[in-house]
């Protein structure tokens, strides 16, 4: 490919907002460009990735077993309804009327579908079991779209689901696809961490994520390095503490004016964080909740979305605070409690003494408050936000916790969707049993950015060889020297003669502006034509080390193919 002649324009210009650098470098190299926001398109140098990553996943997924299909976009209401989830998904989900007035969606994913179309061919357990994906685009209608193509309202998704008569049978389908998505993220050259994570919205029994740590992910991750335990955060363990050995001190009621937070109680008493209750107020399904927790830890709304089964919760206004409990924001705590309001205490509060509570008096607090004796607790869950150096479930020991980037999601969904839209099949005996089911994800497009996000520098990107857009690039320093001119054209063409992905910038442009385009697309590898043809050689550059090597101009192909075969091993 000529670069002369190639749709692909690069900017200098840093892209505003464009915070994470797998956004910035796929806006600044033509990669990609905004449509809208969360909306990307592909140029054709950005597809020739998007169709490399593809390839890698489709042939796993092949290797695996897994059958290729395509399903639809628009999803009719009446499948969504039959799970429950046309109103269980919520406001991501994109919803649209016809003409006639009949509801759709666009499918963010396609677990009803697929069972609908299984439902209609299936009904021996001789037809069991089997794997079915597609690689479709996939909307979400994101509340705040982010970082480019990692978290997106349109994007492009490989999922599958298998089909299996029995749990046992779909545990091996699950383990199936573990395995395969380890090799699919090998291959893409992912360093990923599996993890223990939530069901959420799709349901089922078991599911575990695939994730890079990055600043620039939405998830928190645990991790534990002494037993390799990993989790999303969300489903961390967090068991009730031991009491505290501290002998009792006299309940004294204190003015605490203008300490509505934490961070002001906790620096007006001189106490810690961890001393004070903090009690929070919210509004579940209309009634109203209250969640006593530690003043050091921070409730994970994830969590308490599971414990309470419901995502239509929200913190209580100011209005609705004083409503309940006569006081301020800031002065809420857990005495006096209307009867209609339920209050849970989160495992962190269990055995603290001479806390700092707040008595619903504005402007006062009372220390020296202890469980048994001032107040009395009720129930115990875990609703804390995992952090750093909490204890691993596992082993005890020290927890790391980072951000992570989901790149691929697995579930074993059980008869989630089996039963509700009555997917049955004959067993030996004749009798209708459920299919068991499972779903496999993985984020093609945001793979994309995971690669830039591990593969990238002040320059720009470095592309792993197998999803390079083009895996040589060629320069020619002075097209205008006929010699320079002729070795530079040899080598594109032997080049293409040879296999390669080879890309010659014969743009009328400066070296340095061809350079530095070189740096940011990331080709891995780069032939330089210059002076040195007079010695009859010529610059070979590799993009990861920065190495630079003058290559004999008769071997230099040759050694790019060599190189580029071993890339790819």
């Amino acid at each position: 490919m000529r670069w002369s002649t190639y749709f692909w324009y690069t900017s200098k210009e840093e892209p505003a907002d464009a915070e994470a650098p797998s956004h910035k470098y796929l806006l600044k190299g033509g990669f990609i460009k905004q449509v809208a926001s969360g909306i990307y398109a592909f140029t054709p140098a950005g597809y020739r990735v998007l169709k490399k990553i593809e390839n890698i996943v489709r042939k796993e997924m092949d290797r695996s077993g897994a059958q290729e299909l395509l399903l639809t976009v628009l999803n009719p209401a009446e499948l969504w309804r039959e799970t429950g989830r046309w109103d269980l998904y919520g406001r991501e989900l994109f919803t649209l009327k016809d003409r006639h007035g009949r509801d759709y969606c666009l499918g963010p994913t396609h677990e009803e579908e697929i069972t609908d179309m299984v439902r209609t061919f299936v009904n021996s357990y001789r037809q069991l079991p089997f794997i079915l994906y597609q690689i479709q685009v996939k909307f979400r209608d994101e509340k705040r779209p982010r970082f480019g193509l990692i978290r997106g309202r349109e994007f492009i998704m490989k999922d599958a689901y298998s089909f299996d008569t029995d749990e046992f049978s779909a545990l091996m389908s699950y383990e199936t696809m573990k395995f395969a998505y380890e090799r699919i993220f090998k291959k893409l050259r992912l360093k990923t961490l599996m993890v223990e994570a939530s069901v959420g919205a799709i349901g089922g029994m078991s599911s575990h994520e695939f994730v890079i740590l990055t600043d620039y992910g939405e998830a928190r991750v645990a991790y534990c390095e002494s037993c390799g335990y990993s989790a999303n955060a969300e489903i961390v363990k967090l068991n009730k503490g031991k009491e505290e050995e501290e002998e009792e001190r006299q309940l004294t009621r204190v003015h605490t004016p203008n300490t509505r937070t934490i961070e002001e109680l906790s620096s007006f008493l001189k106490v810690p964080p961890r001393k004070i209750l903090k009690s929070v107020l919210y509004i579940v399904n209309g009634e109203p909740l209250l969640v006593v927790i530690r003043g050091d830890r921070e409730i994970d709304e994830n969590k308490l979305e599971a414990l309470l089964n419901t995502e239509n919760f929200r913190l209580a206004t100011d209005e609705e605070v004083y409503a309940l409990f006569k006081t301020q924001r800031g002065y809420i705590g857990p005495f006096n409690i209307p009867k209609d309001v339920r209050v849970i205490w989160d495992n962190s509060v269990y055995g603290i003494k001479n806390a700092v509570v707040a008595f619903n008096e504005p402007d006062y607090h009372y220390i020296n408050a202890n469980p048994g004796r001032d107040f009395s607790y009720g129930e115990f869950f875990d609703v804390a936000q995992v952090v750093e150096k909490d204890p691993c479930p596992k082993c005890g020991a020290p927890l790391k916790v980072s951000k992570g980037l989901e790149l691929g999601h697995i579930f074993l969904l059980g008869t989630r969707y089996s039963l509700p839209m009555k997917a049955f099949y004959k067993d030996q005996q004749g009798e209708d049993k459920p299919i068991y089911m499972g779903c496999y994800g993985i984020g093609i497009s945001r793979c994309m950015s995971a690669i830039v996000e591990q593969y990238s520098d002040e320059l720009g990107i470095k592309w792993p060889t197998v999803v390079a857009p083009f895996e040589l690039n060629v320069i020619c320093l002075n097209p205008s020297d006929a010699e320079q001119k002729t070795v530079a054209e040899k080598i594109y063409y032997q080049a293409q003669e040879m296999g390669l992905d080879v890309i010659y910038d014969d743009r009328e442009a400066s070296a340095g502006f061809k350079f530095a385009d070189a740096d940011l697309c990331g080709f891995p590898y780069r032939i330089v034509v210059g002076k040195k043809t007079k010695e009859g050689k010529v610059e070979l550059q590799k993009r990861h080390t920065g190495e630079k090597l003058d290559v004999p101009i008769e071997d230099a192909v040759r050694i790019v193919k060599e190189f580029v075969d071993k890339d790819k091993e």
